[in-house]
């Protein structure tokens, strides 16, 4: 058969066992954020394997969009679901997260036991001034797309003075921005027609096992009846899993309260993992003290280092407060950690599998209705602003890490212009970046003593 004969005709039907590796190899291999995931997805469900059409393929990420939570993870339920029904669906999306989850844990579990060491520390010096600039240019980014006119604009700047200057709760932005893009989209429609797309298919790669005129599965059809099935289901598996830990450890409990807070923040993941940030912050290092500003710095630097969702950071989060609140016992540190991480992970990633297995056919026929997109398109906007001010508050506690009636750290400084420069007009990838970085801060650890003594160091 040659190659025209080929793509004119469907690959071989693809196994729930085959669908399995693939996931667990992607788990493993999608780094790069939700951009970079989306991507690698493409290339091989789309191009490589053709599992999926383009045309579908796209119509499958802009309803993931239009949902709160990591779209990547969600790309990967709806496909899974799409081609071997809900339990496909919960594979792939238990397999993109599952490494991140094993690897974070061993990752949180040497900084918090060796974080002291010179050589732990000095990566981790070179890498805050990154994870600075990443998040700067993720503001950069979701803004040069999002923000599309002055309106915009301008609720993106609302929202930074908000929580820059007042303080002011994540979810009650959200909801501010809501509003408001509600009734601007009843009111200057227009000014909300930016947001949401990803374009169009244009390009045939081959026919496809799900292709354009492949007709929609019945598990996919929206049933009444199948919808109130999986909720009563995922109320259940939350609801059990939220009442075990308030039966076993109280209301107040650590692990109850860390169940209840991150099923608030999946819910208001909106924007991706950059916007919801700032309202695990508020949380967990304000609200909690289940950790230290500096460690929240340190658990997104060591977010970007990992694959899978950014969202991830959450399961250091998790590690650090069960660690840190010694749960266990002073002699149970690891097993503290661990089970928090894994509670937080749990109740962060749910409500990302109900939306798309339960309200995915719902959902889906109501893409492209204003009514619908408006307000998200002002939540979006509202993001950028909220993402500035984190990028802010890294810079405050990065560049003065002692404060600003303190000197300036001229060395983070350079390192995070340069990583900011790189992303910007280099167009650099963020792994590099941060190993450069790294790299330097390494170097910098053994160097600058030496460079003080001879007075070469400011």
């Amino acid at each position: 058969m040659n190659d025209s004969e080929s793509l004119s005709s469907p690959p071989q039907p693809v196994s729930l066992g085959q669908a399995f590796w693939y996931w667990l190899k992607l788990g493993f291999i999608s780094f790069g954020g939700p951009a970079g995931q989306i991507a690698i997805m493409h290339q091989d469900l789309v191009e490589k394997k053709r599992w999926i059409s383009e045309r579908r393929y796209l119509h499958a990420l802009n309803y993931c969009m239009l949902l709160p939570g990591p779209e990547a993870q969600q790309l990967a339920i709806y496909i899974g679901w799409l081609m071997h029904r809900t339990l496909g669906g919960v594979i792939a999306g238990s397999l993109f997260v599952l490494p991140s989850l094993v690897i974070l844990i061993g990752l949180s579990w040497i900084y918090l036991a060796f974080g002291h060491l010179p050589a732990v520390a000095g990566v981790l010096y070179g890498i805050k001034p990154a994870v600075t600039a990443i998040v700067l240019f993720a503001a950069y980014r979701i803004g040069s797309r999002a923000l599309k006119n002055g309106l915009l604009w301008a609720m993106a700047g609302l929202a930074f003075f908000a929580i820059f200057v007042f303080d002011t709760p994540f979810p009650l932005i959200v909801l501010v921005a809501a509003l408001l893009g509600a009734i601007g989209g009843k009111y200057a429609p227009e000014k909300f027609t930016v947001g949401g797309g990803h374009g169009n298919a244009k390009q045939r790669y081959g026919k496809a096992l799900i292709d354009d005129d492949t007709p929609i599965p019945d598990h996919a059809k929206f049933s009444v009846k199948r919808l109130g099935k999986l909720i009563v289901i995922g109320l259940i598996l939350w609801g059990g899993a939220i009442g075990l830990l308030c039966g076993r450890y109280g209301w107040e409990g650590a692990l109850t309260q860390m169940g209840w807070f991150f099923t608030k923040a999946a819910l208001l993941t909106f924007g991706g993992a950059y916007a919801v940030l700032p309202y695990v912050y508020q949380g967990a290092v304000d609200h909690y003290q289940w950790l230290t500003p500096h460690q929240m710095i340190d658990g997104l630097a060591l977010g970007e280092t990992t694959p899978g969702p950014l969202i991830m950071v959450v399961t250091y989060v998790g590690f650090v407060a069960g660690w840190t609140k010694e749960l266990f016992g002073a002699d149970q540190l690891f097993l503290a950690g661990a089970t928090a991480a894994s509670v937080v992970t749990y109740f962060t990633f749910l409500p990302s599998f109900l939306f798309i297995l339960a309200g995915g056919p719902l959902v889906e026929s109501t893409h492209g209705n204003l009514k619908f997109t408006a307000p998200l398109t002002g939540i979006t906007a509202a993001v950028v602003g909220v993402i500035l001010n984190l990028a802010a508050f890294f810079a405050y506690h990065v560049f003065w890490p002692n404060g600003f009636e303190a000197r300036l750290d001229l060395v983070v400084l350079v390192i995070g212009l340069a990583a900011l420069l790189a992303l910007l007009r280099f167009k650099a990838g963020v792994i590099p970046v941060i190993a450069f970085c790294g790299t330097v801060g390494l170097l910098m650890t053994y160097l600058k003593p030496l460079l003080e003594q001879v007075g070469l160091f400011l």
